[in-house]
């Protein structure tokens, strides 16, 4: 939380950053279950094309643990009366059984399985009978570093911003985000491992056909809730 609350560079550049929004909004909007839901994005990050998915919402909670990132948030949709931004007091707030759909998109990884299966508990009970849950960009144990470089090459290939990643990737290996990495190492869960998790907790999962996002090394779970 402290790493995200504060500046950071691991966007290269503003294309890198936007294209990565837009991306993620496109694979969000795929996954939901219908039109005019409602719906909470947790750990929505900066979430530059949450209007995007809000088109399809009746309504769209926005809540990041970051303060900064909240604040934010709430400047850039301070207009849309579909998003509201929570605080951490707003999103323990909500009703149980309020929510059609909640999506998870590269939180997990940085969570404890304890956390995690908190948040499974907490989510089942803010989703209505027959509900989603979305889960996204969950690292498994094989996929490491050098799997994430070849990922962000590829995008940058196809988003045309190659020399900027190169650039980018300099700049990284000497961050304060690659010495937190290796001091608190990401967490990571194997396929069964996901499955047997959300199901102990009240969801029927199985694995989507690709993630969210431009890292296909990465998972995403669909869920339902029972």
């Amino acid at each position: 939380r402290e790493f995200w609350n504060g500046d950071h560079a691991i966007y290269v550049n503003a294309r890198h950053k936007g294209l990565h929004y837009d991306r993620i909004a496109r694979d969000i909007v795929a996954l939901l279950p219908g039109e005019n839901v409602i719906a909470l994005d947790h750990g929505a990050g900066e979430a530059l094309a949450a209007d995007a998915v809000a088109r399809h919402c009746a309504r769209l909670a926005l809540y990041d643990a970051a303060p900064t990132v909240q604040a934010k948030l709430s400047q850039r949709f301070a207009g849309d009366a579909r998003i509201r931004v929570l605080d951490d007091a707003a999103l323990a707030a909500l009703d149980d059984g309020s929510l059609d759909v909640v999506v998870v998109n590269s939180l997990l990884q940085y969570l404890t399985r304890e956390e995690f299966a908190g948040l499974l508990d907490f989510w089942r009970a803010k989703v209505k009978a027959g509900g989603r849950l979305v889960i996204g960009d969950v690292i498994p144990p094989d996929v490491g570093p050098v799997d994430d470089v070849k990922a962000l090459m590829r995008f940058a290939l196809e988003g045309g911003f190659v020399v900027a990643a190169a650039t980018g990737l300099v700049k990284t290996f000497f961050s304060p985000y690659r010495k937190l990495r290796q001091s608190l190492p990401l967490t990571t869960y194997t396929e069964a491992d996901m499955l047997a998790l959300i199901a102990a907790h009240g969801f029927a999962p199985q694995r989507a056909a690709r993630n969210i996002g431009h890292n296909q090394a990465r998972m995403t779970f669909v869920a339902t809730r029972g």
